[in-house]
């Protein structure tokens, strides 16, 4: 039984029957709210992340200000590679870089499959005070970047929006694209059981360049990996699947035995359904910069949503992360009307 006072979002993935739908939304955790910004002015990244009680005040947040059924645990995709051995910079309004990428077998000598414990521990602190601070007021999630995602940015150095040198890299070098994945692979496992360790309810693998690659590729290069880590996860905790732009994949990425899947807005929810079948909770969709548009707009556009997807397998999110302009007062209008609408 449950010890949480707000279960929704489990309970959805377990295909169980809900009250209401729940509601949470992708990278809830800063960016838009005015009390983060202060932080963000005062903390560098690394500092917020790696400071235990900031990455719980921070986590917390979007929960007291703006009611969302989740929280999500402050950090990025990003610590993977740094714990990994490479050094990861995060400027604020200009993006990751990572200065010395991989580029062949010899670099990967500079990697290493690290004890996450050890070189992760301050998530899993966070993760522990974010838990105890919640006082079961809702579940908490833990994620991690996809392994292709991950290699996008450790090959290509920094973002992009083609990751060409990356999809070179893989095409030009499959074996050590291979080794190179499968040590992300093997990371990732230990990373995301050590935050369920610490106190994560449910974990989210975020492939957000998995739709850069055609589905042959999608399949050598990303699935076979998230399907590994969904399988180390099955007995352990709920996992949802995000791979922006894969939709042609929903039907391979249900048969991962994944609880959820994210979708984007590129999908319309009766045909995401279709692909996905029934035995899995869909979660989704909306576009995140709608929540730019006047709230009556966003009011009838979340209904629209909320009755493509159905109640039941479904929770409602973004199709993609929330973005830094969004007023406060829209991202509760989209929360409410999830919940208004029962």
């Amino acid at each position: 039984m449950s010890a949480l006072k707000n279960d929704l979002l489990l309970k959805a993935l377990k295909g169980e029957t809900v009250s209401r739908t729940p509601v949470w939304m992708m990278r809830q955790a800063g960016r838009y709210l005015p009390d983060y910004i202060k932080l963000r002015d005062k903390y560098s990244f690394f500092e917020r992340c790696e400071n235990p009680e900031l990455a719980t005040e921070i986590t917390v947040m979007p929960v007291d200000q703006v009611g969302v059924d989740a929280a999500i645990i402050f950090s990025d995709i990003l610590v993977v590679p740094q714990a990994m051995g490479m050094e990861v910079q995060l400027v604020e309004k200009v993006g990751p870089l990572l200065p010395q990428p991989i580029k062949t077998a010899a670099d990967l000598s500079r990697l290493c499959v690290p004890d996450v414990n050890e070189r992760l521990h301050y998530v899993m602190d966070a993760l522990k005070l974010t838990k105890q601070t919640l006082a079961g007021r809702v579940p908490l999630i833990g994620f991690a970047g996809a392994p292709w995602t991950l290699l996008c940015y450790m090959v290509q150095g920094k973002g992009s929006k083609t990751f060409d040198e990356a999809k070179a890299f893989c095409y030009q070098q499959p074996a050590v694209a291979h080794q190179l994945l499968q040590m992300i692979t093997d990371t990732s496992i230990a990373y995301l059981k050590a935050q369920v360790a610490a106190g994560a309810d449910l974990v989210q693998v975020f492939d957000s360049w998995g739709g850069l690659l055609s589905p042959a590729d999608f399949e050598v290069f990303s699935l076979q990996y998230i399907r590994q880590i969904v399988a180390a996860l099955k007995d352990v905790c709920p996992t949802i699947v995000f791979a922006k732009g894969a939709w042609f994949a929903l039907e391979d990425m249900a048969a991962t035995g994944a609880h959820g899947l994210g979708i984007d807005w590129a999908i319309k929810p009766e045909m995401a359904r279709q692909f996905a079948g029934s035995n899995i909770t869909l979660q989704g969709n909306f576009d995140p910069a709608k929540l730019l548009a006047p709230i009556p707009e966003i009011e009838k556009a979340v209904k629209e949503m909320l009755k493509g997807f159905g109640r039941q397998r479904y929770i409602a999110n973004l199709g993609h992360g929330i973005l830094p302009n969004v007023p406060v007062d829209h991202a509760k209008a989209f929360v409410e009307t999830v919940k208004a609408h029962g």
